[in-house]
């Protein structure tokens, strides 16, 4: 929790992108929501992207934009997958392979 005046939250904003992190805390009235934090946070207009097209989540968790926030939490922008995890981890083994002897 934070020192927050009466009827307010602080959260932070949390977005993170090959060249560099987007971290902003900003206050709000108590029952703002996650589309809310967004907003006044920024991130959108800082990092150059379109936050409605990003999934999003309070603490790791998926979250709606209609969620409600409590004091102390953090908003977080997911950005979707390059490549599928198992197929990454498919390629990687298929290079490291050992190759066969003649």
């Amino acid at each position: 929790m934070t020192d927050s005046p009466a009827g307010t939250i602080v959260v932070e904003v949390a977005f993170a992108e090959p060249r560099g992190q987007f971290l902003r805390r900003v206050e709000l009235s108590a029952g703002a929501t996650v589309g809310d934090a967004i907003r006044a946070s920024g991130v959108e207009r800082e990092c150059g992207i379109d936050a409605s097209a990003l999934d999003t989540g309070i603490w790791s968790k998926p979250a709606a934009r209609d969620a409600t926030l409590r004091d102390g939490d953090r908003v977080e922008l997911y950005r979707p997958l390059r490549v599928d995890p198992k197929e990454a981890r498919r390629r990687r083994a298929e290079r490291t392979a050992p190759k066969p002897r003649r």
